[in-house]
């Protein structure tokens, strides 16, 4: 079987391409709820087209919705999930348009090829390239007959905008729940490392209103929203916490026009990273504290506090999936693999939440996400799949371990 669904992709090369080249070359900015739900419909069309069962999921008016697709619904035992997203950063450049031209945006993220054996365009790596690696898995599973388990998709259409402004984080935990693993297509390294965890966090900004006065002719009339920020920088750095990886970093801070005149108005902008779950609901509720703590009477102070998305942590049924994959990687002679943390978000917090072992980059391999620079490594996209449908295949032995 191993070799059937190998011979599948090798033989089908051409059409994964092509349609990789569809994805990429279809719009589908987070921030663009009409160009994602273009993208949206398109695999609507695809996955139904395939046979499985496909439910449209609303997250918020603003955003893209969550497509859930079942192959195989009616077969008995827990689903082997496929995670990830299908909206991609804004639009990319023009080639050789320059900064400034009526042309240097024009809305087509331009799929190409070079002779080194990499892919470009906006999404090519992140991530329409791991959506096209599940859907081939699928279809080689299907050509063999495999029938073992179901088989769920859950593709996001907002994650490249962190989720921000829907329900897409409660969502996709619910819906994941019940899972027997997920592989989560989000970017591929280069040097073939799956990610086992992932840092989560967000941005944040203190707005903080006083009185304004002369700071001589009127020093006690004033309500100095400087001050007041300087005990709440203070208490944000306090958060930090370096022995379970939590930072809180102040980075930005605005206030005050003149050197005599008492300020009445000030900001301050701060990033948040954490590794664990608890401490993402330690810093949060440590915010609503220091939003509520005055120390300069006459002030106020409000908080926005924009989470990207919680942490993907690490757990032992996580790596003992990345060492099962690793593992049928060597079998099948697709090259060597070990486990990673990563800095940067994705979905797969939300799996692993949901209880679901989880193992993430498992997409095509590449570098320089979020760029005009982004690539992928074209053979990647036959690579993945044919380690992925072997790894479905061997799933049964991950189950046992």
């Amino acid at each position: 079987m191993y070799e059937q669904v190998k011979a599948y992709i090798e033989n089908h090369r051409e059409e994964m391409l092509a349609m990789w080249k569809d994805f990429v070359e279809t719009p589908s900015w987070a921030r663009d709820r009409e160009a994602a739900t273009k993208m949206g419909d398109k695999l609507v069309e695809v996955l139904s087209g395939m046979g499985m069962k496909v439910t449209e999921h609303e997250v918020g008016g603003e955003n893209s919705r969550t497509i859930e697709a079942v192959w195989g619904e009616d077969r008995p035992g827990a689903p082997v999930m496929f995670g990830g997203h299908y909206d991609t950063v804004n639009n990319s450049p023009v080639e050789g348009a320059r900064p400034g031209d009526p042309n240097e945006l024009d809305g087509t993220p331009h799929f190409r090829l070079d002779g080194e054996g990499r892919a470009f365009g906006l999404g090519v790596l992140d991530m329409k390239g791991g959506i096209v690696i599940a859907i081939w898995v699928v279809k080689a599973l299907e050509s063999i007959g495999w029938a073992e388990r179901p088989v769920k998709f859950l593709l996001a259409g907002d994650e490249d905008k962190g989720h921000y402004g829907a329900n897409t984080v409660s969502l996709l935990t619910e819906l994941a729940k019940g899972a027997l693993c997920c592989f989560n297509m989000e970017t591929g390294r280069v040097n073939n490392d799956i990610c086992t965890s992932r840092k989560g966090g967000g941005e944040g900004e203190i707005t903080i209103t006083g009185v304004p006065a002369h700071a001589g002719n009127d020093f006690t009339g004033g309500r100095n929203a400087v001050l007041e920020m300087a005990y709440k920088e203070i208490a944000l750095s306090e958060l930090t916490d370096l022995t379970v990886g939590t930072t809180v970093a102040p980075t930005v801070i605005k206030g005050g026009t003149v050197p005599n005149g008492i300020p009445d108005s000030c900001h301050l902008y701060f990033d948040v990273r954490y590794l664990r779950y608890q401490e993402s609901l330690r810093v949060k509720e440590a915010l609503r504290r220091i939003e509520a703590d005055t120390h300069i009477e006459g002030t106020h102070t409000t908080i926005l506090f924009k989470e990207y998305l919680p942490p993907f942590e690490e757990t032992p049924a996580g790596v003992a999936l990345a060492d099962f994959v690793a593992g049928v990687s060597r079998e099948q002679g697709l090259g060597a693999m070990k486990g990673t943390a990563l800095g940067g978000c994705s979905d797969a917090s939300c799996f692993t939440i949901a209880g679901v072992p989880t193992i993430c980059s498992m997409g095509v391999t590449g570098e320089f996400n979020h760029s005009s620079k982004e690539y992928a490594i074209v053979e990647s996209l036959y690579t993945r799949a044919k380690l992925l449908a072997c790894a479905v295949l061997d799933i049964e032995k991950f189950v046992n371990r």
